[in-house]
């Protein structure tokens, strides 16, 4: 997806590495969702506890990384100050 993406976003002055940042954490939330988290399924295999457990678990953090993907949008100059000293 990156690919058909990375050249609509630089025309439109979107800076690659935010870009890429910003899709990482899209995909961390998508892979906490369900009903494809395999993060989930994953968890609830390995700890021996029902989905439903999990899932309910994860919220906070889903919450917290939510909030965190609106920071990382739309403030970029946080996420890219390291590469642009």
């Amino acid at each position: 997806m990156v690919p058909l993406i990375l050249p609509v976003a630089t025309n439109y002055g979107i800076d690659p590495v935010h870009l890429g940042i910003v899709f990482l954490a899209n995909m961390q939330i998508g892979y906490l969702m369900p009903p494809a988290g395999i993060d989930l399924f994953i968890a609830s295999y390995r700890f021996n506890k029902p989905i439903t457990v999990v899932y309910r678990a994860t919220l906070p953090f889903i919450a917290v990384l939510l909030v965190a993907l609106l920071i990382i949008t739309y403030w970029p100059d946080l996420s890219l100050v390291l590469i642009r000293k």
